[in-house]
């Protein structure tokens, strides 16, 4: 029988898992020593979309990044062109200084400065300056007379033919994709173009002319010099610059809408010439223009800005500011419609994959900043897990586990960012095989060996294990991680005060027990283990002592909800941790050693003592279960067996409570003391058998069941016989045996257990002639083969009922039935 129903792992989830059996039920239900379970702690919901929230422990000092902040045109760098990184070998040529021994004119061989400096210096701020300005672009950009038809094409881009793109004929449509056109661009000579401001050249010192293109500072480009991107960028892409500025420029309503389609069509314009990332070299030209619409400040019109800008590879200080542009739109819950239809995730995850922490880690921080409150609403992280969001987490992950200590501060900043996002992602179903295949949780294991110390960024990964441990596959993963349950029991030595921390971890170390005897095992052989979880035991405890015993002597102040809030948090990090002693105290050489711990059952004596069921319900039930565990290992040390009385008293209080829940822990603490005599008159003594009795009433099978092994410990002793009867424990047995035998034949074989006792044995009865009756006939239906197992539809279960028929019911009714047969003959 056992060896059938344990053949799945224990991480392993069953067939059909969801639908259990019946006899799967009654089997777990039935054992000895019995896994707890709890409710999964409550994740707050976060408040305000901030950077960090209002519980982190980085306060407002310097190192904590701003969350609110202003952005402006002037915020970005005119030129966004990146340094190369290169640095240039020193030149060989050594200049010649003045011979000292010219004493008329030591000076003269230097050279003399220009005749108009001011004029000279004036150069880039001028451009610059005029770029700014809300003036028409046309004045800006480069004349028409450098288009030249007879350039012959060059080689074919990915997508679309250079003479395609070049064509005068062809413009774009509104998605930025090229269409025919019957307009031809004119084109005029170069010899004809006039040194005038508005034809974008000016004079010289020299007295030369020198053209100023829009994002193109190299000088005039000849027609014979130009190549298939100047074509495409004359034709196409200018006159889309142009009409962006010359919409900016006015006020009319509907110019967002418009700016924002033109964006669009931009894009699509680069990305079928292949101009996206750094492949334009006139790129500086379009984020100018770009930058220039910021101010704006237009939530839609600047995530069309952003998209463009990420997908031309931005960076540096540019970097920095678009991801805080995109920051500060998605700190609007109203904004995460414009997410939804605006793909700019593909570029904000690849600035998660791509970009180096050192060098880009601040714009890694709002990049991700704006990915933890986006994944907080449901579609927009179903976009996430489609777009592999987890995976780029993992390698981020990895990547600032190794960062350099000057870097750390950063790294933590960003790792706030990314554990909040991951903890959002755990909540989808579809999230769980994705942290098991790409290995994210042994990285955060990394990540909490590495962080320890950061209070935000463990109680983040608290959450995470909190949620994923609860499902068979994930417990799997994070038990086969090495050292994780040393790693646990330190983060609960050196957070201990931090109460949402510990009791996230206490509740994935009751999971990770719950699952398999092995977790229990080595949980228990870590250092200092138990000491770390009596520290805290005995912590909390003496916490919400304190804390009660102030509401009691304090008059009633405004701040007792808080109070009560506080001490609801307390209760519920001892309910897990008294979990975790349960769970524990299943292994064979675990449970032993923990019966025998003064310490360990003295706090569980003491938290009987100290609180009531009324208040601390959940509380109560996990210490009752726990020292049913404990009380099921009778060695001679135990501490269970030396306080089995003063534990019985204790247990005394629950069966009184309102809670079924403690009554029926309390019973089964009974079901396994009472098997000592001591303790069986205790409870006669405190009238405990008629709540027992009374207890046979209830339509919970499992209270019966437990109700009717205190019954039968108790009818051991003839004196307590008659007392029972005289409660009516018979007939309430009878009326067990009849309404539950049918479907559950242990709870038959044990009620039978009890009348057998309360009869003496066959050497006496003390039942009327009708109960006799009555009982005779159920016992000899039920002994019937085919009639008892009819019962049974499904051939899954028959074998399992059929087992529990033939060794725990009818070798028992077959005693009675033959006790009960010689009473009737004798009468």
């Amino acid at each position: 029988m056992e060896t059938k129903h344990e053949v799945c792992s224990a991480f392993t989830p069953r067939r059909n898992s969801l639908r259990k059996s019946c006899a799967d039920i009654v089997r777990e239900a039935r054992q000895s020593l019995r896994v707890q379970s709890t409710h999964r702690p409550l994740t707050p919901r976060d408040g305000p979309r901030r950077l960090f929230g209002g519980n982190s422990v980085r306060g407002d000092h310097g190192s904590r990044p701003p969350s609110a902040f202003s952005l402006h045109a002037r915020n970005f760098d005119a030129d966004s062109r990146p340094g190369s990184g290169t640095r240039l070998s020193p030149l060989n040529h050594k200049p010649k200084f003045p011979d000292s021994s010219n004493a008329e004119d030591p000076l003269k061989d230097f050279p003399k400065s220009p005749i108009e400096p001011v004029e000279a210096r004036k150069g880039l701020a001028w451009s610059q300056t005029r770029l700014l300005k809300s003036a028409s672009l046309a004045s800006l950009l480069p004349s028409e007379a450098c288009t030249d038809e007879k350039l012959n094409p060059g080689p074919e881009p990915k997508r679309l033919s250079a003479e395609q793109l070049c064509s005068p004929d062809l413009s774009t449509d509104r998605r930025g994709h090229l269409k025919a056109s019957q307009r031809r661009t004119p084109s005029r000579s170069s010899k004809n173009i006039k040194p005038d401001v508005d034809s974008g050249v000016r004079p010289t010192e020299s007295g030369t002319e020198q053209k100023t293109e829009l994002g193109h500072g190299n000088g005039s480009t000849c027609p014979d010099e130009e190549d298939p991107e100047s074509l495409v960028w004359n034709n196409v892409i200018l006159p889309l610059l142009q009409e962006l500025e010359s919409i900016a420029a006015g006020s009319s309503e509907g110019s967002v809408d418009r700016l924002c389609d033109l964006c669009d069509r931009l894009h699509g314009t680069l990305a079928d010439a292949d101009m996206l990332s750094r492949r334009c070299k006139k790129r500086s030209g379009i984020l100018r223009t770009l930058f220039h619409l910021v101010d704006r400040e237009s939530a839609q019109l600047n995530l069309h800005i952003a998209k463009l800008c990420l997908a031309l590879c931005v960076s540096g200080n540019n970097l920095l500011n678009i991801c805080k542009l995109v920051f500060q739109i998605s700190r609007s819950e109203s904004n995460d419609i414009l997410f939804e239809k605006i793909s700019i995730i593909d570029s904000l995850l690849s600035v998660l994959k791509y970009e180096d922490v050192s060098v880009s880690g601040e714009a890694l921080l709002y990049c991700v900043g704006a990915l933890k409150f986006l994944s907080g609403n449901i579609t927009i992280l179903r976009i996430l897990l489609a777009k592999n969001c987890i995976e780029v987490a993992q390698k981020l992950l990895q990547k600032l586990c190794i960062v350099s200590d000057c870097d750390m501060t950063l790294a933590g900043n960003i790792l706030v960012q990314l554990t909040a996002t991951l903890r959002n992602l755990a909540d989808h179903p579809d999230s769980r095989t994705l942290f098991v295949s790409f290995y994210v949780i042994p990285a955060l294991c990394l990540v909490l060996g590495r962080y320890c110390e950061d209070k935000d960024i463990c109680t983040n990964i608290s959450r995470i294990f909190s949620k994923l441990s609860s499902y068979s596959e994930c417990c799997l993963a994070l038990a086969q991680t090495p050292n994780c349950y040393s790693l646990i029991l330190d983060l609960l030595s050196k957070h201990h005060q931090k109460q949402d921390l510990v009791v996230r971890l206490l509740f994935t170390l009751g999971n990770l027990t719950a699952k398999s005897e092995e977790p229990r095992q080595e949980l228990f052989q870590c250092n200092d283990c138990m000491p770390t979880l009596l520290r805290l035991y005995n912590s909390y405890q003496r916490r919400n002592v304190s804390s009660s015993t102030d509401v009691q002597t304090e008059a009633p102040s405004p701040r007792e909800p808080a109070a009560a809030a506080a001490a609801a948090l307390t209760d519920d990090v001892l309910v897990k941790l008294v979990r975790v002693l349960a769970n524990m105290c299943i292994h064979p050489a675990v449970g032993p050693s923990l019966a025998a711990n003064t310490t360990c059952i003295q706090l569980l004596m003491e938290t009987l003592e100290l609180r009531c069921v009324e208040e601390s319900e959940d509380l109560m039930v996990n210490v009752a279960a726990a020292i049913n565990n404990l009380s099921f290992y009778q060695e001679e040390n135990s501490e269970i067996r030396r306080n089995q009385l003063t534990i019985a008293k204790l247990m005394s209080k629950l069966l009184l409570s309102s809670s079924m829940d403690a009554m029926l822990e309390a019973t089964r603490v009974y079901g396994n003391l009472s098997l000592h005599k001591d303790v069986r008159d205790l409870a006669m003594q405190n009238k405990v058998h008629k709540f027992v009795v009374t207890l046979l009433d209830s339509k919970r099978a499992e209270m019966c069941f437990s109700a009717c092994g205190v019954l039968t410990n108790l009818a051991l002793d003839p004196p307590n016989r008659v007392c029972l009867m005289l409660e009516g424990a018979s007939a309430k047995l009878v009326d067990c045996l009849r309404d539950f035998g049918p479907a559950d034949w242990q709870l038959a074989g044990q009620a039978c257990q009890a009348l057998w006792n309360l009869i003496g044995h066959g050497s006496d009865t003390l039942l009327h002639a009708e109960e006799r009756e009555r009982l005779l006939e159920i016992l000899t239906v039920y002994s019937d083969k085919e009639e008892a197992l009819k019962w049974t539809q499904n051939e899954e279960e028959q074998d399992f009922y059929r087992a529990c028929w033939e060794s725990e019911f009818l070798p028992v009714a077959q005693k009675l039935i033959k006790v009960l047969h010689s009473v009737e003959v004798t009468a």
